[in-house]
């Protein structure tokens, strides 16, 4: 009896109780904090009568297709277009991207813009662009999404109320418009499931972590900051893929400056194109931020630090605990062969989804309190209120991706240019041929030996050297050719016996 409520108060307090402790909780506390960020924001909020100068700076690499919704955004937005400059900087693209931005200049004659060629890299598009812009602020914006009319004019006002905050960035979201613009239910499931994640990320846990003074990273596609400040920095480094948690990193631990979300300034970008995108996507970021943490591995990043120092207990939560997760989800298989129940399992693995469910929806709720500043967005986002019973599996099957980046950041160097899901999944079925086929002529030969079939030295000496499925198959080649030789050879040979019998008969005769 003892045992059986030890067992059942483990399996409960480590399958269900720990969960929840650690992520439900934490969920129910920053609905109430981010609804009173949002009030307390509101209420702050001055309509600006002096609008500073800024510096747009916009990184082009084959952006024909893009570049040019992307200008027409910001001359659409409610920023005076005399307050604006824009750098559109050229690293190394091949396409026709210089005639898109000469038809801008046509078509938008009140928008200062310039266009500058760097080396290749986005790093070093950012930094030549830095050294040129004369705003009191520099926004970065990728060239293949668009700003939300308001986002701007939002962005600057947050920045003129708190003299203090001098780092930002905007909340991501995808254009929903494209997702619908897909066929067929999954393809577009997997673009709306996406949408809810851009969503509550910025929207609901990087505002959480902006009330902590947590936020780990800015978004490499819409950041701003204050010119005094970023000139001050390492600018952006060239060494890394991911040139903004570096840069983010150097503002929280070389200059000790405060990085937060804008909840209000949205930035669309473009829904994923497929599954193997959504793997190098998810994977670079992760390899990523691994890397850059390693390169502030200093004082900052002791074990003393654990509870005090938000990118410490960041690394340790998505990195460190990533493996023992991953066998807590995998671990249903092994509880039923140590004898729990099925039917206990499957309610456990019930309850599990419905609070994770339960998170989901209270994000919701925060998520389209905070989109009330663009409504055409909050109703697309309130309609699809059913893809939250489908965001744990999506998150489930991020956080295998994620797995499998730290993983490849451990074999091999990070690059913009990384193997698919297809490429990785070709290249794990060739090596498991490779070393399935030398066992299988290791047994080849030993069947031989016992049932005492000779093998020719020549024969012998190919098998041993057959280390690559290559040379397995000229092997097996060369022995087909023996093999039709030796037949040819003997068919010869019984051949001219016939023939020398047919001869001894015809001499007896006579």
């Amino acid at each position: 009896m003892i045992k059986q409520i030890l067992n059942s108060f483990l399996f409960w307090g480590g399958w269900i109780i720990i969960p929840f402790i650690m992520e439900i909780v934490p969920a129910l506390g920053s609905v109430f904090l981010l609804i009173r960020r949002n009030l307390r924001h509101k209420k702050k909020r001055k309509e600006m009568k002096i609008y500073p100068e800024i510096s747009l700076i916009i990184p082009v690499y084959n952006s024909a297709d893009t570049l040019y919704g992307c200008i027409k955004s910001v001359n659409d937005s409610t920023y005076p277009n005399d307050k604006i400059r824009i750098f559109l900087v050229n690293n190394k693209g091949q396409d026709n991207s210089f005639a898109v931005y000469a038809d801008c200049q046509k078509k938008f004659p009140d928008l200062l813009m310039q266009w500058l060629n760097a080396e290749q890299g986005k790093s070093r598009a950012l930094n030549l662009a830095l050294y040129n812009s004369d705003g009191k602020y520099i926004i970065n914006l990728d060239s293949d999404g668009i700003l939300e009319k308001n986002a701007l004019v939002n962005l600057i006002t947050r920045f003129e109320q708190d003299t203090d905050l001098n780092c930002m960035t905007g909340a991501i979201l995808t254009i929903p418009e494209q997702i619908q613009a897909y066929k067929g239910f999954f393809p577009r499931l997997l673009r709306n499931l996406e949408f809810m994640e851009y969503a509550q990320a910025f929207l609901a846990g990087r505002s959480y972590a902006s009330e902590m003074n947590a936020v780990y990273t800015l978004s490499g596609a819409f950041s701003a900051f204050r010119k005094s400040v970023v000139l001050k920095s390492w600018m952006y480094n060239t060494d890394t893929i991911c040139e903004d948690t570096h840069i983010t990193f150097q503002m929280k631990y070389r200059q000790n400056e405060r990085v937060e979300v804008c909840e209000d300034a949205i930035f669309f970008v473009d829904p994923i194109e497929d599954m193997n995108k959504l793997y190098t996507q998810r994977q670079r970021w992760q390899r990523g931020s691994l890397e850059v943490a390693k390169m502030f591995m200093d004082k900052s990043f002791k074990v003393k630090n654990i509870f005090s120092n938000v990118s410490v207990k960041t690394l340790l939560y998505d990195h460190t605990f990533a493996f023992p997760r991953m066998i807590w989800y995998l671990a249903l298989i092994c509880l039923m062969a140590i004898g729990y129940s099925g039917k206990m399992i499957l309610v456990s693995t019930g309850i599990i989804f419905g609070l994770y469910t339960l998170a989901g929806y209270l994000y919701f709720i925060v998520v389209a309190y905070f989109l009330n500043i663009n409504k055409d967005v909050k109703k697309y986002y309130v309609r699809h209120w059913w893809c939250i019973l489908f965001l744990p599996f999506f998150n489930f099957l991020v956080f295998f991706i994620r797995v499998a980046g730290i993983i490849n950041s451990i074999q091999t160097d990070s690059a913009w240019k990384t193997m698919n899901f297809t490429d990785e999944c070709k290249a794990f079925a060739k090596v498991v041929k490779q070393d399935m086929q030398k066992p299988a002529a290791f047994i080849g030969k030993l069947r031989k030996a016992v049932n005492y079939e000779p093998m020719e030295d020549m024969e012998l000496i190919e098998v041993e050297e057959a280390d690559t499925p290559e040379a397995v198959d000229i092997t097996e080649d060369k022995r087909n050719i023996m093999e039709d030789k030796t037949m040819a050879e003997d068919s010869k040979e019984a051949a001219e016996k016939i023939e020398q019998i047919g001869l001894i008969d015809e001499d007896e005769s006579l």
